[in-house]
């Protein structure tokens, strides 16, 4: 009896590890910017590798320190980076049904909620390739985010004036790098450019950290002036 054929998920298995290892490495390589970003904010070298240990969500991390180096309060800076972190239970939610993890791994997958598990998660066919994308993104991810968070803190000080290399820029950027494709419709795109506008405008006028808080405002703002133009549009269809 001839033996069958190997399934070809083995082939789109390999796709997946490699799609998930280039977001893992690429991202990953940031946690450098972090590291030297967290010791020029006055931040101990012990602090800084715990934000990346048990908070492990960049956007969050670098708003966090952001503010504290611009002088604000640590508890606005705090609320700040809790407000972004916030997506990441929205996230969890649809991947939950997703991937549909054993109970006794979902407190541990849930640390590993973050922007680039799910977008590689949610772009995959079927629920064993969002489990291994989910899972090689995670943990190539966390590994390389908390290795040159070390190494950025330990070599903050080689450096010198580390606002001269921008490097607090390379998080935000990586971030947006992944969140813009992710923008298709009219709205998401509107609540995009309302964020950004209300952030930009609430920088100079607020205490770090209280910006990003008023950016949080665009998504309800736009949903509310979507319902009304979608409510009227029916009302005028059905009159």
């Amino acid at each position: 009896m001839n033996s069958p054929n190997p399934p070809p998920a083995s082939r789109d298995d390999g796709a997946v590890i490699r799609d998930a290892l280039g977001v893992g490495i690429a991202v990953g390589l940031s946690g450098f910017a972090f590291g030297v970003t967290s010791a020029g904010a006055g931040l101990s070298l012990a602090q800084t590798c715990a934000l990346s240990l048990l908070v492990f969500t960049g956007a969050s991390q670098f708003a966090l320190v952001g503010a504290l180096a611009a002088g604000g309060n640590p508890l606005t800076a705090a609320a700040g980076a809790f407000f972004l972190g916030v997506r990441n239970a929205f996230y969890g939610l649809r991947l939950s049904t997703l991937l549909r993890l054993p109970r006794g791994v979902r407190p541990l997958a849930a640390h590993w909620v973050i922007d680039e598990t799910s977008v590689v998660a949610l772009s995959q066919e079927g629920r064993r390739a969002a489990r291994l994308g989910f899972t090689v993104t995670g943990a190539t991810l966390y590994v390389l985010w908390n290795l040159t968070t070390l190494l950025g803190a330990v070599g903050a000080g080689a450096l010198g004036d580390t606002d001269a290399w921008g490097l607090d820029a390379a998080g935000p950027a990586v971030f947006l790098a992944l969140l813009a494709p992710m923008l298709r419709s009219t709205v998401e795109r509107a609540t995009a450019v309302v964020a950004v506008v209300l952030g930009l405008t609430a920088l100079p006028l607020l205490p770090a950290g209280v910006p990003v808080l008023v950016a949080a405002l665009a998504a309800p703002l736009v949903l509310a002036v979507h319902g009304r133009v979608v409510a009227a549009r029916r009302e005028g269809e059905s009159s």
